[in-house]
Formats: structure tokens, sequence, C-alpha cells
């Protein structure tokens, strides 16, 4: 310690406590070593009584913090003047932007319409490279929608007969409607009878597809009300394109799940299964049997994308689609959809 100014001999009494034969004190020792210690720091977090006295008025400046500018009215009318400004400019943009886009819808709606020809959908889908197998839309139950004037369960019934038409028109044999709440899945029998005239009007009574209406955790309903294959020209007969119609609702997404769970959970306990076999493979085929198989694509037909409580498990590689400011079923919204799965490139795993 020669380097702080201690000798020898005080180091020494400081380590042992003994200078010349005497046992020395806490206090002592503390005294011993106080020359040699820094100055201890000002205490700037309380102000002292001195500190806040009148007769000392530059100790309070130094230990205080500055006093903050206040705002000038000049100031602030710029302000306001400014956030006036600019959300009057970007609130102009945004409505000529969603009107410029809802022109554009409508006007592509008519230029390409398909006047319930399935000609005119597969003409418009030809070109597209891959179609999906399995479609997907979300639809919503809407009491009153002053709009697009399809309010109510029966503007529900003709949105998922409309998409239905166009899904087995373009030749994809799966299409798995997800309404919250679940109302479709009450009235499956009307829903069938529904979607069949509606592919009759497109197809006509010989060539309209074979339907099958289902839910998760009940019966499949499909009358034998079309035959499964219609005569050719040359005496042949053709075997008639096969539509599944799939309802989804909230309680096939996490209920779903933690059923699920709880049932692999139990099994395990009893020793009906061994840990090790519940992984991702068992779940994803428990989930395909109960519920669906992931689907290829997801339309929404909302301006933007709210899933809506949708089953979580079967989006993990699903292409999502949607056009901005769009609102309500329409069927450019579906063209455009497939055409975009058609250009995507798909990389699982690489």
């Amino acid at each position: 310690m020669a380097a702080i100014g201690i000798t020898k001999r005080e180091e020494l009494a400081f380590r042992r406590g003994v200078i010349n034969g005497k046992q020395l004190t806490a206090k002592e020792r503390e005294e011993l070593m106080k020359p040699f210690l820094p100055l201890e720091p000002i205490k700037t977090s309380a102000p002292s009584a001195l500190s806040q006295s009148p007769k000392s008025p530059k100790l309070t400046q130094r230990t205080t913090s500055a006093p903050k500018p206040k705002p000038t009215p000049i100031r602030t009318f710029l302000h306001i003047v400014l956030h006036t400004v600019i959300s009057f400019v970007f609130s102009i943009f945004f409505r000529f932007r969603r009107a410029w886009r809802l022109f554009s819808y409508k006007v592509r709606g008519v230029l390409r319409h398909h006047h319930h020809t399935p000609e005119w959908i597969v003409n418009d889908v030809k070109s597209v490279e891959q179609l999906p197998k399995h479609l997907s839309v979300i639809l919503e139950h809407r009491e009153d929608d002053e709009d697009q004037g399809n309010a109510g369960l029966e503007g529900l019934v003709q949105d998922v007969c409309e998409i239905a038409a166009w899904t087995a028109s373009a030749g994809i044999p799966l299409l798995s409607i997800y309404e919250r709440t679940g109302v479709l899945k009450n009235y499956v029998p009307a829903l069938h009878a529904a979607i069949q005239n509606n592919l009759e009007s497109y197809f006509g009574t010989r060539r309209r597809p074979t339907l099958t209406v289902k839910a998760p955790h009940t019966i499949s309903y499909s009358p034998p009300g079309t035959p499964s294959s219609e005569p050719t020209e040359n005496g042949s007969t053709t075997s008639r394109p096969h539509l599944t119609v799939l309802l989804l609702s909230e309680h096939d997404g996490r209920d779903t799940l933690v059923d699920l769970t709880v049932t692999l959970a139990t099994m395990a306990q009893k020793g009906d299964i061994r840990k090790e076999q519940i992984d991702m493979n068992l779940v994803n085929a428990e989930l395909s049997d109960y519920v669906s198989s992931e689907p290829d694509l997801l339309v929404l037909f909302s301006p933007t994308v709210v899933l809506k409580g949708y089953p979580p498990w079967q989006l993990r590689l699903t292409e999502i689609f949607h056009l901005p400011d769009n609102k309500g079923v329409n069927y450019q919204v579906f063209l455009k959809a497939l055409k975009k799965f058609g250009k995507a490139e798909f990389r699982v795993g690489k």
C-alpha cells in the first residue's frame, strides 16, 4: 500500500490490529485509515434543509433540476394545425383509395361475370398452373348488411351455394366453410338441398356433380339423388365429379385441441398408449380424422385478415388470400385467389 501513502508500519498495524503492543479497536482502526480514504460523495437525491433554505440560492440551483419550458400558445396552435392537416390529407387519401378499389372490383365483376356457366369458370382457371385440392373460406353470419344485401341465414346459405358452384366448376374436390357460430351445422339437409339446386342451375340435371355435406363429429349427409356416372354420346359412361362440403365452426378449433389433449393424457395414464407414441404425427392424424386436413388455400372475403377463431392447427402451411377494401362474397376474389395460389412456390423444409 505504499502507492497510496501508507507506511509499512501502518499497514502491519491495520492488518494485525496491534500497534506498540496495544490492541486497536474497530473505531481506532477506522481512524487510522480515514486520512487515506476518498472524500464522501455529496448526496443529491434528497435535498437537505440547507438547500431548501432561502439563504442559499446557489446551492438550491445546483441540486434541483431546471424547470421545463412551458408551451406557448403559438406553439400549441401550430401543433394542432399540423395534426389536423396531416389527418385530413391521410383521410382523403385512404377514402379515395378505397373508392377506387371498390370501383375497379365492380367493373371487373361485370366484365368477367361467369353467368352461371361452368365453361366460363373453366376457361378462367385453365391458365392456372396448380389448383388447391382443399379450398377453405371464412364466412360471417350477419344480421344486417346494407352494402351486400345478403343478411341473415338466407344470405349465408346463398353465399355457400355460390362458392360451392365455383369450386365444383374449377375442379376442386374439397371445400370447407368456416362460420364462427356453427349455425350451418343445424341445417345440413336443407343446405345440401340448396347447394344441389344451385349446382343444377350451373351444370344442369345430367351433368350435376355429386355432393356430400358433412361436419366434424357428425355423419356425412349424401342422399343418393344424383347418379355417380353419366352416359356419353358413344354409349360409354363417365364418372361425375364429386364435391365434399365441410362445415367448420369455432368449436372445432381450440376446444378440439383441448379435448384431444385430455384424451391422450387419460390414455397415457391408463397405459393404453405409451408416452413415446404421442408426437406431432399422431396429433396431426387425429385432428385430420376428427376435424379436417390442412387446406391448401384459405380465402377471406373481408377487407382485413381476421381469422375469427379458425382452427389453428390446420393453418400451419396454408396460403391465405384477401383483397384490401373488399367486402362480401364475389367471384373476382375467388378467381384472384386461385391465380395467386397457382403462382405460389412452396418450399416446405427447404
